[in-house]
């Protein structure tokens, strides 16, 4: 037995094995008057909430707090958008139509673009994305540009809690001389936190309402407000010491994704190599009931979140001349998957005689993950673009994403999926493993060969007409 990790352990953990954390308090603050009567509208439910950016992530908690019996006002800069909220139209996947109507009707939710409503709103939720420049460094312009819309309206008795990813220290760096410059107490009349979205779309498990909301602000009475806002739509806060030590909790938990995925990616291949099947592998190891997690590799990284937050914290770091070695090695791991999986396809061509300049090639799916439309970052993009690039006659199928905008211009439409533009195809990769809409009996019976990324037709290969080849 490893001694010295036992004493580690226990040196952190409680007598019933659980971590320690230092535990929030509430009650414990002595809250200023503003304070007092903030916390109190929160509490009878009469705070006035806004929430800026309605997108995957704003209009879900939109939802979720007008339900919590809140008046919502939506801040959208997209005119459109605004007009569909306040006719009671829902654009998001995860925000049922019928819901997004009875809250309008019920007068619990509305929108605007105009930024003078924030002098009538109590409680101000920011959630704009934070993406990434063509260099790779952080983008915090939409952040940068909500600061500088609210600053003339900013006042006295009002919570603000940015809920968009970013690296440690941005909260303080960007909201402490906004507070300054308005001439605002920070603690005692305006009160800043950051709690990061945990937003899964597509998820029907965990939604925001039911997964933990980590809190965290910038003076204890900023935390006391926000968890005590949080704890009104959520089941569960975790209040945190600091705005700093909340921002490290979504970069931890995405950069522990990422290099995990990073790892598997490249036991892909290295399976390939030895061929031997990866999928057998992972399912094995995932029958240790301890120390083992399975994570599961595909065509590269997607979505909004896992393939960019690590870079915010390896930027971070760099700033202060650390190298981030385990990020940067799984990001060119993550980053290289689509070229692997060209060249596979490259490969299989090969095999049957047939050069990939000039080959039909349809891919399954480009959203990034399994039955939502969300095309963010996803990996079949750059599959497809790849393909293209090397002479490819390149067609997609994705019930979910009908229509796609290319880079170099122009927009590519979802195929149908029929015997006769399936037995066309040289190869079908499927590149996003969704379980809903597609037919996959239907391209068994007619394809000649198949890649499947996913393993989706882990049970469906045996005994098919097509060859399956599996990543």
């Amino acid at each position: 037995m490893n001694m010295a990790a036992d004493t580690s352990t226990s040196a952190r953990a409680g007598a019933n094995g659980a971590p320690h954390t230092i535990p929030f308090q509430p009650g414990r603050t002595k809250l200023s008057e503003a304070a007092a009567s903030l916390k109190e509208r929160i509490e009878t439910k009469k705070a006035r909430v806004g929430i800026i950016g309605m997108g995957y992530v704003g209009y879900p908690m939109a939802e979720i707090t007008a339900y919590a019996g809140f008046n919502v006002t939506g801040i959208e800069v997209n005119s459109g958008r605004v007009d569909q909220i306040n006719r009671g139209e829902s654009y998001i996947q995860d925000v049922p139509q019928e819901a997004a109507k009875t809250l309008v009707d019920a007068g619990r939710l509305s929108a605007t673009s105009d930024y003078s409503v924030v002098e009538e709103l109590d409680v101000i939720l920011i959630t704009v994305p934070t993406p990434l420049v063509k260099t790779g460094d952080p983008d915090l312009s939409f952040v940068v540009s909500v600061l500088e819309a609210m600053k003339p309206h900013m006042h006295a008795g009002m919570l603000i809690s940015l809920e968009s990813t970013t690296y440690p220290g941005t909260t303080e760096d960007l909201f402490v001389p906004a507070v300054e410059e308005a001439g605002l107490k920070l603690g005692e009349e305006i009160f800043i936190a950051f709690s990061p979205e945990r937003i899964d779309p597509g998820n029907t498990t965990h939604g925001p309402k039911n997964t933990p909301k980590v809190v965290g602000g910038i003076t204890p009475a900023c935390t006391e407000i926000a968890a005590a806002f949080y704890g009104q739509i959520v089941d569960k806060t975790v209040p945190m010491s600091s705005t700093s030590a909340a921002e490290m909790v979504k970069l931890y938990e995405n950069t522990f994704r990422a290099i995990n995925i990073g790892l598997v990616n490249e036991l892909a291949i290295i399976c390939h190599l030895l061929e031997v099947n990866v999928w057998e592998i992972i399912d094995a190891a995932a029958t240790k009931p301890f120390g083992f997690m399975p994570f599961y590799p595909g065509p590269g990284l997607g979505g909004h979140c896992i393939p960019i937050d690590p870079s915010y914290l390896a930027w971070k770091m760099r700033s202060l001349e650390y190298k981030t070695r385990f990020i940067d090695l799984a990001t060119e791991i993550n980053t290289d998957m689509p070229r692997w999986i060209v060249n596979r396809a490259a490969a299989l061509l090969n095999e049957e005689k047939k050069a990939l300049n000039g080959s039909k090639i349809m891919l399954i799916g480009m959203a990034y993950k399994n039955d939502i439309d969300d095309l963010r970052e996803s990996p079949a993009l750059d599959v497809y673009m790849l393909l293209q690039r090397r002479g490819a006659e390149m067609s997609y199928h994705d019930p979910y994403c009908p229509s796609m905008k290319m880079d170099e211009g122009g927009v590519v439409e979802s195929q149908p999926l029929t015997a006769e533009v399936i037995s066309e195809q040289d190869l079908i990769i499927i590149t996003t493993g969704h379980k809903k809409k597609v037919d996959y009996d239907l391209i068994l019976e007619h394809s000649s060969t198949v890649f499947d990324t996913r393993y989706v037709l882990s049970d469906k290969a045996d005994g098919a007409k097509a060859q399956v080849v599996f990543l």
